[in-house]
C-alpha cells in the first residue's frame, strides 16, 4: 500500500496546481521569457536586425530545410528574421508597457480627482470620460499621427491614453468607497493632506484592482500598436516591430510566409498570456468577485 508520505506528496501536488494551473505556469513561462529577450535581446540576438545579405534573401527557416545560420529564415532584404523578432519584441512591448503606466496615470489621476473634488468638477471628468468611451480610438490615433507626424516618443504617449478612461472609473469609484470606511476618515481627521490620503492610504489598498485593469489593458494597446504599425502609421524604419514586421511579409505570404507569421504568432501567444494571467489575478485579487 502507499505510504502516508507517498498521499502527502500527490496532495501538495494537487494544491500546487489549483493554485497555479499549468496554463498560468505556462503564461508567465512566456512573459518571463519575453521579459528576457527585452532586457539582453542585444546579447541574445544572432546578428544585428538591419544588417542585409541580398544573396540569402528569402532564405527558408531551419525546420524548411533551411540553414541554422539563419533560424528562422531571411526577408526580402536578406535580413535575418530571429534578429528582427527579437528586436520588435523589445520595441512593441517596452512601447505596450510605457503606454500602460501613461494610460494608468492619467486614469487613477482624473478618478481620484473626480472622487475628492465632486460637484460639477465630477461631473467634467465623467462628461470628458464618457466622450473619449465614445470615440473609436483608432480613428484618433489615425487622425493625430497624419497631422502632427510620426515619432516614437510622441507615439508611445498617444497609445498612452488609449484605455484611461477605464481605469479612470474604476479608481472614481474604489475612492468613493475607500473615503465611507474608517480608515480613510480618520487619517482625515488627524489632518492629513488629500494627496497623503489618496497616495499613501487608497492607492495601496485598492492597488490589486488598478493592477488587474492594467493588465487587460496591457494586451489591447499591443494588438493597437501592431494594428498602427501594419497601417504604416507606427513604428517607423529603420527601426521595427511585431505590427510593421507582419506589414511588410503580408506582400510575401505565399512566397515566404514565415516573414508574417512569425510576428504575427508572437503577437498572439503574448496577448493570450498577458490576457490569461490578467484574468487569474481578477479572480485572485479582486474583492468584488469574493
Amino acid at each position: 500500500m502507499p505510504s502516508a508520505s507517498v498521499f502527502t506528496a500527490k496532495s501538495k501536488v494537487k494544491a500546487f496546481f489549483k493554485a497555479w494551473p499549468p496554463t498560468i505556469l505556462l503564461a508567465f513561462a512566456w512573459i518571463a521569457l519575453m521579459l528576457f529577450l527585452i532586457a539582453f535581446g542585444n546579447l541574445v540576438a544572432p546578428q544585428s536586425y538591419m544588417a542585409m545579405d541580398l544573396r540569402a534573401r528569402l532564405s527558408e527557416p531551419f525546420f524548411m530545410a533551411g540553414s541554422f545560420a539563419h533560424a528562422l529564415g531571411t526577408d526580402e532584404l536578406g535580413r535575418d528574421v530571429l534578429s528582427r523578432l527579437i528586436a520588435s519584441i523589445r520595441i512593441s512591448l517596452t512601447i505596450a508597457f510605457l503606454a500602460t503606466l501613461v494610460s494608468a496615470t492619467v486614469g487613477v489621476t482624473l478618478g481620484f480627482l473626480a472622487a475628492y473634488l465632486r460637484g460639477r468638477a465630477e461631473q467634467m471628468i465623467l462628461m470628458v470620460i464618457d466622450a473619449q468611451a465614445a470615440m473609436p480610438f483608432m480613428i484618433i490615433a489615425l487622425a493625430v499621427l497624419a497631422f502632427l507626424g510620426n515619432s516614437l516618443p510622441l507615439f508611445t504617449i498617444l497609445l498612452g491614453f488609449y484605455g484611461w478612461e477605464r481605469i479612470a472609473r474604476i479608481a472614481r469609484g474604489l475612492a468613493i468607497s475607500a473615503q465611507d470606511q474608517g480608515y480613510a476618515a480618520a487619517v482625515r481627521d488627524l489632518g492629513a493632506s488629500p494627496a497623503r490620503v489618496y497616495g499613501r492610504h487608497i492607492l495601496p489598498n485598492i492597488a490589486s484592482t488598478l493592477l488587474v485593469s492594467m493588465t487587460l489593458n496591457f494586451p489591447e494597446v499591443i494588438l493597437l500598436e501592431s494594428g498602427l504599425s501594419f497601417l504604416g502609421l507606427g513604428v517607423q524604419p529603420p527601426q521595427t516591430s511585431l505590427g510593421a514586421m507582419v506589414g511588410y511579409g503580408r506582400d510575401y505570404i505565399q512566397s515566404a510566409p514565415w516573414i508574417m507569421l512569425a510576428p504575427a504568432a508572437i503577437i498572439v501567444v503574448s496577448t493570450l498570456s498577458i490576457s490569461l494571467i490578467g484574468d487569474w489575478l481578477r479572480d485572485k485579487f479582486d474583492p468584488t468577485l469574493n
